[in-house]
């Protein structure tokens, strides 16, 4: 999931960022204040915390504006405890509230309530692997940042068997058996090769080994 902050305090977005990235969070920053709009639409978060007291426009200003064009969840993070200014940010279409200062656990707890009644149903057809990568069991596609990683028949059923039993090791025995069921005939050198490319192509798109060997018993995604 990725979460966008909304947060001129660059002490503060970093101390969060850096908390919630440590939980498996994708986090991106706000850095135009005035364009905050494109910079919504260009990352296409599933959650922004907003905080209200920012250069050119507040919090409330730009709330209403993501609201015009998507129904992301939207949190606030603020230093203003006055009902009214609640009021107003509900009224201008966010989700929940955290006063500053708070603790990083609260907003945690706060973030995962919020993402779990929006994507309850979304999340139960993805398979998130890390920052950026999922696995579509809809589509049955495997995504880096939104962008499709073009896989063969035979890479796609071992790599959504790896993905479903994460982080459990998959027995090469078990994975020849997954391709079988491809009606294919497929030889222990098959998966070999098949893995190899799997590797090679995850590496390229993220930059980095997604598939593990365990030594005498399988592969497996951490």
């Amino acid at each position: 999931m990725k979460i966008m902050l909304v947060e001129d305090d660059e002490a503060l977005a970093g101390e969060i960022g850096s908390f919630l990235r440590r939980w498996g969070y994708e986090t991106v920053e706000a850095r135009h204040f005035d364009r905050i709009g494109e910079e919504f639409s260009q990352q296409m978060p599933q959650l922004v915390l907003m905080d209200i007291n920012l250069p050119f426009y507040d919090g409330f200003y730009w709330c209403g504006k993501i609201r015009q064009v998507s129904d992301v969840p939207i949190l606030y993070i603020s230093s203003r405890s006055d009902d009214q200014d609640k009021i107003m940010a509900m009224a201008q279409g966010g989700d929940d509230y955290v006063e500053k200062p708070f603790r990083l656990e609260l907003l945690k707890a706060k973030i995962q309530a919020i993402l779990r009644r929006a994507y309850e149903y979304k999340v139960r057809e993805r398979i998130f692997l890390g920052e950026g990568l999922y696995f579509s069991l809809e589509q049955q596609a495997l995504y880096f940042h939104g962008k499709e990683i073009e896989l063969t028949k035979l890479e796609r059923q071992v790599f959504q068997r790896l993905a479903a039993i994460r982080p459990d090791v998959a027995a090469r025995e078990e994975l020849m058996m997954e391709l079988w069921n491809t009606e294919e005939y497929v030889s222990d050198g098959t998966l070999t090769t098949v893995v190899c490319r799997l590797r090679g192509k995850l590496k390229a798109a993220c930059g980095r080994e997604v598939i593990q060997t365990k030594k005498g018993q399988g592969y497996w995604i951490p």
